[in-house]
């Protein structure tokens, strides 16, 4: 990703996708009200019907209210196991191991023609860390997710996940789309933590979370959560897909007040019933946090005055990471300030 792409995405984040009601408050389903109510009805009818075995959560970014079905399930992740690697990177290079101009040797192992053209490279090239990270989420190139797993370690990303507080994500093998698909595992409520985390600016720090999101809105493939949506809403997001599994996991930015939605589907009869299924519920969860959003206009609800939400410089002109940054994301403790420098490196594009 060049350093201007990069830069551009990020305008975007922060002035397109202000997340200026950010205020989070915990709230048990009891507590649920007004239109979020009819979302969990729908959503249970619709699973009823469901094809497969499925898990779903959404949740506004505003009030921290969330609903779903079995979002607690351990579910084979597929292609959305590439957020945690994107995670493990952007903690290392703010830790200081390397950065995105950091070269990484292509090695026969690495290769998998599962999804991607990175597999029909020769073996002995290089690659940017930057251009890998853009390869593996808005491509799901499978080659480009395996040379970052080696580049870091599974056994670190496996190990942030556990410090996150992700009960169910575990990366048991490298991306072999020909082997043991349920190797790789997560849950809705996993993938919305860390998204939600991202969404706050809290996922290793300021500049990697809007990093992490510039580069999710890339997405190339974008025929489930985003296909039924009004054109031009923004959303950022990953999917996965491999045998009878079709997952996608995300973040809708609805009137500037976004939403969560983590959607995984397994043991599908056909893919195509998946994905019927995903865009359903996405469909419905638009409609119900679009009137959400005028509901809570007119019931606001405790302890989310607007003086009290959250706003503030939402710079896109972040650097990257000073020394005590480094330490603070390396510990995954809470974010530093925005760091004065070094300045955010310039990438090279893909050979």
């Amino acid at each position: 990703m060049h350093l201007h792409a990069l830069r551009r995405a990020l305008v975007i984040i922060a002035f397109v996708l202000p997340l200026a009601c950010g205020v989070r408050t915990a709230a048990d389903a009891s507590a649920i009200p007004g239109p979020l109510v009819q979302l969990q009805s729908e959503l249970n009818v619709l699973s009823t019907h469901a094809p497969g075995h499925v898990g779903v959560i959404v949740k506004d970014l505003t009030t921290g209210l969330s609903t779903g079905v079995n979002e607690s399930a351990n579910m084979p992740a597929a292609s959305t196991i590439k957020i945690p690697v994107m995670v493990e990177v952007f903690r290392q290079m703010a830790a200081g191991n390397f950065d995105l101009n950091r070269q990484v040797t292509l090695e026969r192992p690495d290769r998998d023609d599962g999804w991607g053209d990175l597999v029909y490279s020769h073996p002995g090239n290089r690659y940017s860390v930057a251009n890998l990270l853009r390869l593996m989420i808005t491509e799901s190139d499978n080659t480009a997710t395996n040379m970052l797993i080696r580049l870091v370690g599974r056994v670190h990303i496996n190990q942030t996940m556990a410090r996150l507080g992700l009960r169910q994500t575990r990366l048991a093998d490298y991306i072999r789309s020909d082997g043991d698909i349920r190797s790789l595992r997560t849950s809705p409520l996993d993938m919305s933590r860390l998204l939600e985390r991202m969404a706050h600016d809290e996922l290793i720090d300021e500049w990697s979370s809007r990093a992490m999101i510039a580069i999710l809105t890339g997405q190339r493939h974008n025929g489930l959560l985003p296909e039924p949506l009004p054109p031009g809403t923004q959303i950022a997001h990953k999917t996965g897909t491999l045998h009878d599994t079709l997952n996608d996991v995300g973040i809708v930015y609805l009137n500037n007040c976004p939403y969560i939605i983590a959607v995984l589907t397994t043991h599908l009869p056909t893919l195509d019933a998946g994905r019927q299924f995903i865009r359903g519920v996405s469909r419905i969860a638009y409609d119900s946090f679009t009137k959400f959003a005028l509901w809570r206009e007119a019931n606001p609800l405790p302890g989310l005055a607007e003086s009290a939400l959250r706003g503030g410089d939402r710079s896109p002109d972040l650097k990257m990471w000073t020394p005590a940054a480094a330490e603070n994301a390396a510990a995954l403790s809470v974010p530093a300030a925005p760091p004065q420098n070094p300045p955010l490196p310039n990438a090279d594009s893909t050979p």
